[in-house]
């Protein structure tokens, strides 16, 4: 049987959910949020690279996003996904579902800024 989801990175990762969030993504969920993250600053880079200009700030953000990307599928490997590093509570799944690389909570990240 095969399913009706698309895995097109292009393809927002939540196109097909219908019905109230979960407290939590499952590992497939981030996983799909992430490869769509990645494939979004890939295709930034790409259009900047395209563009000729010289390097920016912004293609540096991007690389950094693309690292914290990295940093948060090795989390999700590790079984640590979605857990907040400063104060170990979970990580709301409405913000990663916003932000899938986030590290921390909205309350912590207040905190730090």
């Amino acid at each position: 049987m095969t399913s009706s989801v698309r895995k097109d990175p292009a393809v927002p990762p939540d196109a097909h959910r219908t019905g109230p969030r979960p407290e939590r993504l499952t590992d497939d969920e981030a996983r799909r949020h992430l490869d769509h993250a990645r494939a979004s600053r890939l295709a930034q880079l790409r259009a900047l690279a395209a563009a000729g200009r010289p390097r920016t700030g912004r293609e540096a953000a991007i690389e950094r996003d693309l690292a914290r990307i990295d940093e948060a599928a090795a989390r999700l490997d590790e079984g640590t996904y979605g857990t907040c590093l400063t104060c170990a509570r979970p990580v709301p799944a409405e913000r990663l579902e916003i932000l899938p690389y986030a590290r921390t909570c909205v309350a912590c990240l207040r905190r730090t800024a």
